[in-house]
Parts: C-alpha cells; structure tokens; sequence
C-alpha cells in the first residue's frame, strides 16, 4: 500500500527537468512567451461554447445566463490560482497529473493523468464532430455539397435510417422530417455497399481536420503557437464585432423577465457553460516549451480566464438582448440573432469564424494530450515510446501520433456527442483535486516557494461554515419543496431507490461540505483551495447520475491498466525498492 502512495519531492522534478533539458534529444524547445501562453489559453476557452452551446444555457436560464457565467469563472479562477502555484513551483509539462504526484502519490497521479486523457480525448473528438458539422454547412451555403455518407457517423445514420423507416412506414411523408432525420436516411440509403450488410459511412471531414491539426502538432511547437496566435486573433476581431454590431439591435424589453426560470433553470445550463471554459489548464502542459515558466504560467492562466468571461459576458447579454431567450435553443446562436435582425452578411461572418474557433479549440487541446502522456511515460507508468523526443521537430512525435489515432477513429465512425459531459466531470475533478493539492504542497518538508507565485492566504475559519449555512439558507427560502424531498428522501416519480440514486452525487457533496466545514472551522485551512474544491465538486452533482457512472467505468479502466503496466514499471517504485 506504501508503494501506491509513494511521492516525487519538489526537488526531485526539478532536478529531473534540468537533466532532461541536458541530455541530448530529450529536451523541448523553448519557444513560448506570456502573450503565446495567453492566446493558447483564449484559443482553448473561446470555441464551441461561444458559438454554439451558448444558445440552450440562454434558452434555459434566459438573461440571468450571466450569473451562470460569473459562477462558473469563480470556480475556475479558484482551480486557475491553484494551478498557477504549481505550475511555477513545478514547471514540468506533466499538468495535473504531476502535481497529484506531489501531494497525494503515484495512484492518485495515474487517477488524474487519466482523467485528463479523458478531457482531452473525448473532448476533441467531440469537437472534431462539432467541426466537421459546421465545415460541411459551411461548404453548403457556397453551393459545395459532399455526399451525407462521408460526413456523417455509421452509428447516426444506421439509428437515424431505422427511426424514419418506421415513420414513413405509418405514412408520415419524409419531406415533413426535420433536416437532420432527411440526412440519415439519405446516408444510409445512398452510401456504398461494402458487403455483409455494412456501408461506407464515415465522418471524413472529421479524419480530415485531426490529421491536419495532429500533424502540425507534430511539426513543432513554434509552428503551432504561430497558426494558434494567428486563429486567436482573427475570433477576438469576429466576437468583437458581434458585440459591438449587435448592440445596435438590443431591445431591453428582451432582458424581462431576466430570470424566467429562476435558479434552477440557471444551473441547467452548467455543463455546457463549464465545458466552454475547460482548457485553461492546457497552458500548464506545455511548461519545458516556456522560456520562463514560473513567471509566465500563473500570469497566462489568469489573464485568458479574466478576459474570456468578460466576452462571454457581453455575449450573452448581446444575444439575450437581440432576441428573445425562448427562441435561443439552436445550435449557431450567434448566426441565428443575426439573421433573425436581417443581418445576414454577418451571419455568414460567424460560421466562418466559428470554424476558426474549433480549430483552435482542437489545437489546444491535440498539444496538451501529448505531453501529459510523455510525463507519464518518463514515470514508467506508459510505455518508454511514449516519452521520445523527435529528434529534429523537438516534440513528443510517438504521443503525438497516439493522440491523433485516439481521436481520429472514434471520431470518423462514432457519435460520441452525448458524452460531451463526461468531459466536464473529468475535469472538475482534476481541478478539485489540483485545488486540495494546494493544501498538502504548503506543508510539504521541501516546499519553497520564496520566488515563486503563492495562492494568497484567507482564513477559512469563519467564511466556509457561514457560506455554508447561507446557502442552506437560501434553499430554504427560495426552494423549501424540494430542499424538504431531498431530506425526507420523497419519491421523485421514478421510485424511492431510483431518486434517492439520483440525489446521490449531491449526498455526498452536502457531507463533505460539513466535514470540509469542520476542518476550517478547526485547522484554519486556506479560503481559496477550499472554494476551488467545494465549487467543482458541487458542479460535478448537476452533472447528473449517469455521467458519475460513466465517469466510474472510466476510471475502473484506468486502474486495470495501471495494476496491469503501470504499477510493475513505475520508476519510482523501482527507485525505492533499490
């Protein structure tokens, strides 16, 4: 049991950075400043979620979206000053995963490396598939049409193909059928035989933009900070001028009533809102490419988050107040107020840069991946190839590709779009425990953090246990009916087991705020990390159930893997037994 708990020192990494950096070919090159840390930050958290997921968190909470995006970047600026501490007192490439090493032991760093393989790859092919929508739509509007069996899933188009065969079959007419029901079951009617009952449906232009971007990522660091930079501003100028254009279009009339569906209908919007921010961790896995790591990482993080939710912001505000929040429950939001204003040369403006946006997004997150893998494998916990520097283009080349082919398949035959929040509990976890992480490096016997970022100190004493017994408080007032259900246990319709399985994450949320009560109460333990473990985990419970299971399958995985490899091959497992 020892051994699973085993941790790596400060010093110890430091050390293993400098020896690195000496020996030849296994070091990165160095090419990034604060403004390219910063883009990469911006180019990761303003994607998707801006152009897209924006428009049902409106349609649900309606103006008051804002506060939703208030919450949501309080909770990521507590995990983001948590991050920036380690990444200047660690400034390895390894993110989350080698910070748990530091403060919790080897298992619980396998835990998070693997829960980040889960945010980065389920979340690019996610985007890949969002992408490649997009790309074809956009091809469309200028006359190009590519058959609907190369840009679509096997999976879709087989359901899809089945669910309107039977409507036709009770006479509805297919021309009647939403544009999308029309698309899959003209895939799967048009596409080629291949024999044995199976056809040729894949989503190609999905392959096309992970080889594209995996390949670049290949190349070399500099040349995809340049593209990146490049992408970052031309969506900065598009989101600009749609708050600038669409403020002549605002009807205050559309901001009443500002909060239709109260709190609840705020917080339905949570994962979509999350998921829009997600990446910001990113910059931290690129630390051996900074020039000055420990200066620029904790600057870069803050800065990206800080100016991404002010333009979410005014984004939301510009949308809601364009039109009315109820008819904002489409997929290209920021097009749909547009052309709904007779604005439709802008409309056009919008999917082009929304396109961008993803592109961006993928790169991000197809230069994060690779690295953590690399870390992962100089620990012994992945196989040796994982960590090969190439020996001209200065990158993880072997992670790389893995990476690519990790969402490279999935992507061209899967619809993995319903896992999207998957994403978002993997990492709200890594930022919850990141955030506790604070706590257990400040007493660490060789932590010096003399010249380096330091989380401020706030007392928790008295501040965690009265926000606690507000909120309480507040539910009382505001939702005495179903704060009663949820402590009497009451049946919610779907059977006494079946609720009470479903309140579950918020169970045991709710005991862990009282026991994490108690310790600031008595230990006196620092506000910040404690705010960054209490807002991602209670954010992790409006995930849902299902996705808590999901999310356990996950990590089941994970750990058969590392009891199978990792834990025979660990380095420092092996350091210690000599």
């Amino acid at each position: 049991m020892n051994s699973l708990f085993r941790k790596k020192n400060v010093g110890q990494i430091l050390d293993e950075i400098k020896s690195n950096e000496l020996a030849e070919g296994a070091n990165l090159h160095k090419n990034l400043k604060l403004r390219d840390l910063v883009s990469l930050g911006i180019a990761a958290i303003i994607g998707a979620g801006i152009f897209s997921t924006i428009g049902n968190a409106s349609f649900n909470g309606g103006p008051a979206v804002v506060f939703l995006f208030v919450f949501t970047a309080i909770a990521c600026l507590f995990s983001a000053l948590c991050y920036a501490e380690f990444a200047s007192t660690i400034p390895i490439s390894g993110s989350a995963y080698t910070y748990a090493y530091t403060t919790f032991g080897e298992l619980m760093a396998w835990i998070l490396g693997w829960a980040l393989v889960m945010e980065y790859s389920i979340g690019n092919i996610a985007v890949a598939i969002s992408w490649s929508d997009y790309f074809t739509g956009f091809l469309s509007g200028l006359g190009l049409n590519i058959p609907e069996y190369l840009t679509m899933d096997y999976l879709s188009a087989s359901r899809g193909f089945e669910a309107v065969s039977a409507k036709i079959a009770s006479g509805i007419e297919l021309s009647s059928l939403s544009r999308t029901e029309q698309e899959t079951f003209a895939a799967w009617q048009n596409a080629p035989s291949l024999g044995g009952g199976f056809r040729l449906i894949a989503d190609f232009p999905a392959l096309l933009i992970t080889v594209l971007i995996t390949s670049l990522v290949y190349i070399g660091i500099k040349e995809s900070k340049n593209v990146g930079n490049i992408m970052v501003l031309l969506k900065i100028a598009v989101v600009l001028m749609v708050i600038i254009v669409g403020a002549f279009y605002i009807q205050p009339e559309n901001w009443s009533p500002f909060a239709p569906n109260g709190i609840t209908g705020v917080m339905q919007g949570v994962s979509a809102v999350f998921f829009a921010y997600i990446g910001f961790d990113a910059i931290s896995t690129t630390a051996e490419e900074c020039e000055n790591p420990q200066k620029d990482l904790p600057k870069a993080m803050i800065y990206a988050l800080v100016i991404c939710t002010v333009l979410y912001i005014m984004i939301a505000l510009v949308l809601t107040g364009m039109v009315s929040y109820e008819k904002l429950a489409v997929g290209d939001p920021l097009a749909y107020v547009f052309e709904q204003n007779n604005l439709n040369f802008m409309a056009g403006i919008i999917a082009l840069s929304a396109i961008v946006a993803m592109t961006s997004v993928f790169l991000v997150f197809q230069l994060g991946q690779p690295r953590i893998l690399m870390t992962m494998s100089r620990d012994g916990l992945l196989p040796k190839a994982f960590s090969k520097i190439h020996p001209r283009f200065k990158t993880p080349y072997i992670s790389t590709i893995a990476t690519g082919l990790l969402v490279a398949i999935p992507a061209l035959v899967l619809n993995l779009t319903e896992v999207t929040d998957l994403t978002s509990i993997g990492t709200l976890f890594a930022f919850a425990v990141v955030s506790a992480g604070v706590l257990f490096l400040e007493t660490s016997p060789d932590h010096d953090s003399s010249a380096r970022f330091k989380v401020p100190y706030i007392n928790s004493q008295f501040i965690v246990p009265a926000l606690l017994l507000f909120a309480l408080t507040m539910a009382y007032i505001y939702d005495k009916e179903n704060l009663i259900a949820f402590i009497t246990f009451k049946d919610m319709g779907e059977g006494l087991w079946m609720s009470f399985f479903h309140r579950l994450p918020l169970w045991i949320f709710n005991v862990s705020a009282v026991f994490i009560s108690y310790q600031c109460l008595t230990k006196k333990l620092s506000l910040i990390p404690i705010m960054g473990v209490l807002t991602n985990f209670y954010l992790m419970t409006e995930l849902g159930v299902h996705n808590w299971i999901g999310f356990g399958l996950w990590m089941l995985v994970g750990l058969i893997i590392y009891f199978g490899f990792g834990y025979q091959h660990s380095k420092l497992r092996k350091e210690f037994q000599a």
